[in-house]
């Protein structure tokens, strides 16, 4: 797919004149009056080995060392490295002091590994909790081949994250995974990016002027949504492109398998943002296709890493069921979700489906269930298996439940009451016709 610069001509033509007196100077190694510390470090590092990284922790991890590059600011060399077995949002540029080039990394050696514990080995409760905390995900023997090769295909292509930090209103947000911005800007370090229209900027000069230029102060579609200060505004792909190719390159900042970028036209995107009286800033977002052949009321969803953990995520899954709930459908998100959206819908799914089992004395079917919640039945019966709640019997699922597992399964992790619900009340939105 080509990339098209969604940037507007004037931002490009202020940043080219601006770029001399902006921009960091140019460095070269041979250069250097003050050579760097670790000199020695650099020369034995090697890309596509494999090495022991200090973390920001202090734990020591074994990483494949993937690109290097200069950094003039600090007069010495960057590696890129992946964390082995870790998830990719945690690939970082370090320097050479953090890289031991004098340990030895053993053939199929356990990746986790403390300086001070020279047996190198994890319990099973030590690994268990670092697979949680770290988010380890499977390996390609663990896929069946189409989706290992379809894997490493898209590992390849993004296998190196440039833009480190992106500046978004008053926030400074370290980035998770590449995004496939413009070559003069996808390489930078940092981006600036106007919380309000989404156009991104290299130089902290034009961002300022940008800011002060920029007249949009809310999503620019309708407003379908408000309540208190939270209101959720339906953008059209077609009719507002470039706002959306926009908001899309900074989503794929913080999603790894997001591959719409500029094909916009064919889908809704429903913007939550929080209102002042500077304007609405946008929170988080979740797209939807204008006619989905899966049934799919989900195609893709965000919360701004700021404002995570606030019950948003959560909002707006529950958001995305009520318009299904207005249009009469059943709805599911787009497959495979990420390892952050499997929590989270699993979450909004035992909770509602508990919710009623709690408070309802007839007897239903899993059919009822989804007609009531607009939960797809595939979603509903894996959430019921992982309350073990449910089962197969002569051919078919059977909802199982004692009140005894209802009100422990009720007073488990898994069933947590939302922080912001929504309230239907407030939706004001028609379906669109077909």
């Amino acid at each position: 797919m080509s990339v098209e610069a969604t940037t507007t001509p004037s931002i490009v033509q202020a940043e080219e004149k601006m770029d001399t007196a902006e921009t960091e100077p140019s460095f070269s190694l041979n250069n250097l009056e003050d050579p760097s510390p670790y000199k020695d470090e650099e020369d034995n590092i090697q890309l596509a080995k494999n090495y022991y990284c200090r973390q920001s922790t202090g734990i020591y991890h074994i990483v494949e060392v993937i690109q290097q590059r200069t950094n003039p600011r600090f007069n010495a060399i960057e590696y890129y490295v992946h964390y082995k077995g870790l998830n990719r949002r945690l690939d970082e540029w370090v320097d050479a002091s953090r890289i031991d080039c004098n340990r030895k990394v053993p053939d199929g050696g356990n990746p986790l590994t403390n300086p001070d514990d020279p047996d190198n080995r994890m319990t099973r409760k030590q690994k268990r909790m670092h697979d949680e905390i770290n988010h380890v995900e499977p390996t390609f023997a663990d896929m069946d081949p189409a989706t290992a090769a379809m894997e490493k295909e898209h590992e390849q292509l993004t296998k190196v994250k440039y833009i480190v930090k992106v500046l978004v209103g008053e926030y400074l947000i370290d980035t998770w995974y590449f995004s496939p911005y413009p070559d003069q800007y996808g390489k930078q370090s940092q981006l600036y990016v106007c919380e309000y229209c989404f156009n991104y900027m290299k130089l902290a000069g034009t961002y300022l002027h940008h800011m002060d230029e920029c007249h949009l102060r809310q999503p620019p579609g309708n407003e379908i949504y408000r309540n208190a200060n939270i209101s959720v505004f339906e953008v059209d792909g077609k009719k507002q492109k470039i706002y959306c190719q926009n908001l899309c390159l900074l989503a794929k900042l913080f999603l790894d398998h997001k591959t719409l970028y500029f094909d916009t036209e064919g889908f809704f995107f429903y913007v939550m943002t929080e209102v002042d009286r500077n304007g609405a800033h946008v929170v988080g977002y979740f797209s939807k296709e204008k006619v989905s052949a899966y049934g799919n009321n989900l195609a893709c969803i965000l919360v701004l890493p700021p404002f995570q953990r606030k019950g948003y995520g959560n909002f707006l899954i529950s958001f995305s069921y009520e318009l299904s709930k207005i249009e009469g459908t059943v709805g599911s998100p787009e497959k495979p979700l990420s390892d952050l959206g499997k929590l989270s819908y699993r979450s909004y799914w035992t909770y509602v489906i508990l919710d009623i089992l709690g408070n309802v004395s007839s007897a239903f079917t899993i059919e009822d269930l989804s007609r009531m919640t607009s939960i797809d039945s595939h979603d509903i019966i894996s959430s019921l298996q992982l309350l073990n709640m449910i089962k197969y019997w002569k051919g078919m699922h059977v909802i199982c439940v004692t009140q005894k597992n209802l009100d422990e399964a009720i007073h488990s992790k898994h069933f947590k009451h939302p922080r912001l619900p929504v309230d239907s009340r407030c939706i004001k939105w028609h379906p669109h016709p077909k």
